[in-house]
């Protein structure tokens, strides 16, 4: 009360003037604590933002338009992908528009957690390596650490436009993210390769997967200790398959692949085995409740072990042959175990790379996946 207080004058009558003034000098300060606290949230609400987005789980959208870290739609078609030094590295065939069209572009992106990709460049950028010819083909960049060597060995597909070429090529880097130095190519096991896919077991060890179209079937090879060739032949797994994909999950061996439809999905078929060199169980669907396989094929099944759950990933390609820039691509986390595997319908999901939980939203399941 001493502010009622000083407003009385001497004679003990209220004083007007005093009162206004006071009355004025409180209201400024009013309205300064105000404009404090108004600049005050306004500084912090970023903050406070942020920090309820990070709580929250982002999510994967199967199918939809996948952007990267600066906002543009990534391109790592056919791809694969390499962990190393607690990142994981996805390859791809870049079929961004404007490039040269006589070369052929793969592109590098990087993440911590699966969800969030960094481009870190075009780590190759190939003019026609061994004079095939216009419409000469780059598909399916897999990228292999030797730690003999320590350095990255890129595989490829490289044929000609009628794909009668048919064989692997190599580049080599001394970093993850290139540039990458064209090797060779070859034949593996002397014999014509054309789809490719990658597998490293639990071991360190490497392994690569091709379609032999003569065979009828498609091969599981060993890679050499420097990862520039093959070492031997494990599997040859008698059913024509590409998009050939391996994982290593308990005790068994899962082996994925796609019909050969061209760009057309089909459904895509999985067999299980003790080891590597079999025997392997009769193909069955992966998603046997539609036809296409969601309208992907298959390219790779990623393994993320946590502290808590392991974690099988299908990667698949939706492929758009007239725009192949804006092909898609099909993440999502698939059932396994006891030689069984089902992929889902496809819906929005997160996964903590530390502890290998996945959340999946099926609230918002996605009915249909158009290109």
């Amino acid at each position: 009360m001493a502010w009622i207080d000083v407003c009385f004058s001497a004679t003990g009558v209220l004083d007007f003037p005093i009162l206004f003034g006071v009355h004025t000098v409180i209201m400024n300060t009013l309205r300064w604590i105000r404009a404090f606290l108004f600049f005050a949230l306004a500084a912090i609400a970023p903050a406070l933002c942020a920090q309820a987005a990070q709580s929250q789980p982002e999510f994967i959208q199967p199918g939809a338009v996948w952007l990267d870290t600066q906002g543009h739609q990534i391109q790592a078609h056919g791809g694969g992908v390499l962990y190393h030094d607690h990142v994981w590295y996805w390859f791809g065939e870049d079929r961004t528009q404007g490039l040269d069209p006589d070369k052929r572009y793969v592109a590098c992106y990087s993440s911590r957690d699966l969800i969030h990709w960094t481009f870190r460049g075009r780590p190759l950028q190939l003019a026609d390596p061994d004079r095939i010819g216009s419409g000469w083909v780059l598909e399916r960049p897999k990228v292999f650490y030797s730690r003999s060597t320590r350095q990255f060995v890129m595989y490829f597909h490289l044929d000609d436009s009628a794909y009668k070429v048919a064989r692997v090529a190599t580049a080599i880097s001394s970093t993850p993210t290139g540039p990458y130095r064209y090797v060779r190519s070859f034949r593996p096991l002397g014999l014509e390769s054309r789809d490719i896919g990658q597998f490293e077991d639990d071991d360190g060890s490497d392994y690569l997967i091709f379609e032999s179209r003569p065979s009828g079937g498609f091969y599981i090879a060993e890679l050499s200790s420097d990862r520039l060739s093959v070492a031997r032949q494990v599997a040859f797994l008698d059913l024509a398959l590409e998009g050939g994909a391996v994982v290593h999950y308990r005790d068994l061996y899962y082996v994925l692949g796609s019909h050969l439809t061209g760009w057309n999905p089909n459904p895509n078929v999985y067999s299980s085995a003790p080891s590597l060199t079999g025997p392997w169980t009769q193909f069955l669907p992966v998603a046997p409740a539609v036809p296409d396989t969601y309208g992907a094929q298959s390219g790779l099944l990623l393994k993320i072990t946590g502290d808590r759950n392991t974690a099988v990933i299908f990667m698949g390609d939706i492929w758009n042959p007239s725009k192949l820039w804006d092909s898609r691509y099909l993440w999502m986390p698939v059932q396994v175990g006891e030689g069984k595997m089902a992929l889902p319908p496809p819906a929005p999901w997160t996964i903590d790379v530390t502890t290998g939980v996945v959340t999946v939203n099926p609230k918002e399941q996605i009915a249909k996946i158009t290109k």
